[in-house]
């Protein structure tokens, strides 16, 4: 087995083994029970935003290539920790707005409202915001760890660097539809009428929660 191979196995199971950190994949199986979004749309959501993910921290490996890898690792770090602090604020805004939608209807109105759209399958009341929000917080947390294994590949030349990059890529963003396709199985068993009425509110809690407990335990 090559250096190359060895570099390319390492980064594959980087990319399987931290997707299994939960805000990779609460935060979609949240939304996708609040939101009512279809299995479908959950899985692309999840790719996109896995894409984003792992490209930007493809592109920070390419830029250590150019610039060096001691100031392009730093920078990773930097945005790992403001990307948790986002992915709170995420929460926090998304289960604001939760209650305010809850709370401003009365409660007819709302499980009429919640039944109406459950029946077509999705819950999407602004545009895709909410999907596109998750998009960016996921481009802007990137994972460091491959940084050093992308350095490392360019040893072999561009393309063992590009082959690390899509074993990379494939591994992080296959995890993620595996956990994410499993959690929301999951939480669709779960049927109460709270969860109707309160389901925003309550994925965003979900979320600021996980960001917390990441936070303090420096994850």
């Amino acid at each position: 087995m090559t250096g190359v191979s060895v570099i390319a196995l390492t980064a594959a199971a980087v990319g399987a083994l931290h997707s299994v950190a939960p805000d990779h994949w609460v935060p979609f199986a949240a939304l996708a029970r609040a939101r009512r979004w279809p299995l479908g749309h959950t899985a692309r959501i999840t790719i996109l935003c896995g894409l984003g993910h792992v490209t930007v921290s493809a592109i920070l490996g390419v830029i250590a290539l150019i610039t060096g890898l001691k100031a392009v690792h730093a920078i990773g770090i930097r945005l790992e920790e403001h990307a948790t602090l986002l992915l709170m604020a995420f929460g926090i805004v998304y289960m604001t707005w939760g209650l305010w939608r809850s709370f401003r209807r009365d409660p007819l109105a709302v499980l009429h409202h919640r039944h109406h759209h459950h029946a077509r399958g999705h819950n999407d009341h602004d545009h895709g915001l909410t999907e596109w929000s998750l998009f960016t917080l996921f481009s802007l947390d990137p994972c460091v760890a491959v940084i050093p294994m992308i350095v490392a590949a360019s040893a072999g030349g561009w393309a063992a660097v590009g082959g690390v990059v899509l074993v990379y890529e494939a591994a992080t963003i296959a995890a993620m539809i595996v956990l994410v396709g499993a959690a929301v199985a999951g939480v669709r068993t779960m049927r109460f009428a709270f969860l109707d009425r309160y389901g925003d509110a309550l994925a965003g809690g979900l979320i600021l929660t996980t960001g917390g407990v990441l936070a303090v335990l420096g994850l």
